[in-house]
């Protein structure tokens, strides 16, 4: 073979390969940044809600925190593509905000399992009164598409009508409370903002309304009464209110302020939701002694007092329930339920105030 060919013949060989090479590299190029424009726009779509208008400069600060740099130019055209094939719209103000259409079907979103259905309709039924209206309505399509799913699935929707549950203590018809008074406090406390308030203490009368400005802390559902946990503007210490007696609430643009280290477990453990004995004393944790036959103690191996409880045999069919508890007015109402099984009590002021009828 000629040289000439030979060398125009590795030529051809080097500017195909270069040229496959190219090919390959471009098209892994774009298939990386497809990859990326549709990992982008799921997460804007993921965080578009049926409700509330969510503007571009919100979005971007949600996208940056998950990692994705991004412009403001590139999510508007990022929502103008996504838009021709969701149900979403904008509000045509500058500048724009975006949610999904009223009308949108939630199927638009991943299918819902039968497992996710039984979850959600169990959260309507149990934890709907303690969400915040504004979430509650963005979670009605996914209740209705749990209602939905679980209408042709009859093994999985028993479940919900096997399932149910039953306080403790004597059942209470719920208090009626003020729709909007309820909808500003919960708002005050998912925006962690100030509250103006008016609210009738239990011991005034309707004409004793008193205007407090609170920090909301967090909402305790004790039987049938919500309580919110709180500080007042003009105190430091800690107080609850009861949910029905608000008149109405006003949530402030002032950011709400927390008392140092307040945790709101700890602030249950306390013992500070029970009605205190004294009200002149705050609550203070004291250690009981339970006497009674040892039949009757495994009711307590089965549920504990406390952490430090212990339990002791003191003679044949004799035992001694020892635990460190909060000293309320709860505490004695409940030993009274016991009646003469409880055979002694220790402290002897406990014993009084149980006896004490």
């Amino acid at each position: 073979m000629p040289v000439k060919t030979t060398v125009f013949s590795c030529a051809y060989i080097l500017i195909k390969l270069n040229f496959t090479r190219f090919l390959k590299s471009n098209m892994s190029i774009q298939e990386k940044e497809t990859s990326n424009t549709l990992y982008r726009q799921w997460q804007i779509l993921s965080r578009l809600s049926t409700g509330k208008w969510m503007g571009t400069r919100e979005l971007q600060e949600i996208l940056q925190r998950e990692g994705i740099e991004i412009s403001l130019r590139t999510i508007q055209r990022d929502l103008n593509q996504i838009s021709q094939r969701f149900p979403i719209e904008n509000n045509g103000t500058v500048p724009q905000g975006w949610r999904w259409r009223s009308d949108a079907p939630i199927q638009s979103l991943p299918h819902m399992t039968s497992s996710q259905a039984v979850t959600f309709m169990m959260v309507e039924e149990h934890l709907k009164h303690l969400l915040p209206p504004s979430l509650i309505e963005e979670m009605n399509p996914w209740f209705d598409l749990a209602r939905r799913n679980l209408s042709s699935q009859n093994n999985v929707r028993q479940w919900i009508n096997r399932v149910r549950i039953v306080p403790a203590n004597q059942p209470l018809i719920p208090p009626l409370v003020d729709r909007s008074a309820q909808q500003a406090i919960y708002e005050g406390l998912l925006q962690d903002k100030q509250l103006e308030c008016i609210y009738q203490p239990r011991t005034s009368t309707l004409t004793e309304e008193k205007t407090y400005t609170l920090n909301p802390l967090g909402l305790v559902q004790k039987g049938a009464i919500i309580y919110l946990i709180c500080t007042r503007y003009d105190k430091s210490d800690i107080q609850t209110f009861a949910l029905h007696r608000f008149k109405s609430a006003k949530v402030l643009e002032s950011r709400a302020m927390h008392p140092v280290n307040f945790d709101i477990d700890k602030y249950i453990e306390s013992g500070a939701l029970g009605f205190r004995v004294d009200y002149a004393k705050p609550t203070e944790q004291i250690e009981i002694k339970l006497t009674m036959s040892e039949q009757d103690s495994t009711y307590f191996e089965e549920c504990q007092l406390s952490i430090d409880q212990k339990i002791t045999k003191l003679s044949d069919g004799i035992s001694m329930v020892c635990a460190t508890v909060p000293y309320t007015s709860q505490l004695v109402w409940w030993l009274r339920g016991f009646g003469q099984i409880i055979q002694h009590i220790e402290p002897d002021f406990l014993m009084n105030a149980v006896k004490d009828n």
